[in-house]
């Protein structure tokens, strides 16, 4: 199939397929209370790459397309969605396979970062085979052509917080976000893993026309160092974080360089690097 005949945004399952109601005891003081809640899916995603079993996530069953597109990229296994010629998603009782097809061009990228991993929703790093694997080499980030606004930082926040559905039902996914330079929220992705939706949000960001270095990223979650060095992979200059950030990804966005906050909450936030790339404002 020709890159451009690939459509990563087709065919996605039902969003019902994120969760599912189960049995509970809600134990209040002296009172128990048989009762249903709807409890987030977590299940096993396989990605193949030309016939060659790569990697394992577990992951929320939604835009799986987005999330191989993702990690393909931010594992530096392709450089743009032009490279993967085709795309096709099973689902087995074990799980769901995204069977990816690229640039034979690309084998020798996958064979340079080969891991075998048993995936894990909290640790980004598993079944890596050496410590030189862990930092990639990356180019610099531009500056941005103007300074981020903190009014705009704040907008967006307020708009992540109402734009969960899946973790106002579940209370167990992240959510990653992309913001204009104004913080007008284009797209959220969620998933019970916080990689996973930074990669799910960057797989989409790979098809749209969007310059990435004049928005910013903003995550329901901590700022890991794999979490900063997704983002730097894919050219984005800043990174807001809910919850706060590692000495590994605040050296990282230094370098990077990138604008990282943290404890993005209620109206404020702490800068762990590159202040000055936000916008001083006066407020009444």
């Amino acid at each position: 199939m020709h890159p451009a005949d690939f459509n990563p945004m087709a065919t996605q399952p039902d969003s019902d397929a994120a969760h599912q109601l189960g049995a509970i005891v809600r134990i209040h003081g002296p009172q128990a209370v048989a009762a249903q809640d709807a409890i987030a899916c977590e299940q096993a995603v396989a990605l193949e790459y030309n016939g060659i079993a790569h990697a394992t996530l577990l992951a929320s069953p939604l835009h799986v397309r987005e999330l191989a597109l993702g990690f393909s990229f931010t594992e530096g296994i392709i450089r743009d969605a032009a490279d993967v010629l085709d795309m096709d998603i099973e689902t087995t009782p074990l799980g769901l396979i995204a069977r990816v097809t690229i640039l034979n061009s690309r084998l020798h990228a996958l064979k340079q970062r080969r891991r075998h991993l048993a995936g894990s929703t909290g640790c980004g790093l598993c079944g890596v085979e050496g410590l030189s694997q862990i930092p990639r080499d990356l180019p610099s980030l531009p500056r941005p052509a103007r300074p981020w606004r903190q009014a705009a930082v704040e907008r967006a926040l307020g708009q992540l917080r109402r734009g969960q559905p899946l973790h106002n039902l579940t209370g167990a996914t992240h959510a990653a976000a992309w913001a204009d330079p104004e913080g007008a929220l284009a797209w959220i992705f969620e998933d019970v893993g916080r990689h996973n939706a930074l990669d799910k949000l960057i797989g989409h960001l790979l098809l749209q026309p969007v310059d990435r270095s004049q928005g910013f990223v903003v995550v329901s979650s901590r700022a890991s160092f794999e979490m900063v060095q997704k983002a730097h992979a894919a050219g984005i200059g800043a990174l807001i974080a809910v919850s706060a950030p590692t000495t590994l990804a605040v050296q990282l966005a230094q370098a990077a360089p990138m604008m990282l906050a943290g404890f993005a909450r209620d109206g404020r936030f702490t800068l762990y690097s590159h202040p000055d790339y936000l916008e001083q404002e006066s407020r009444p």
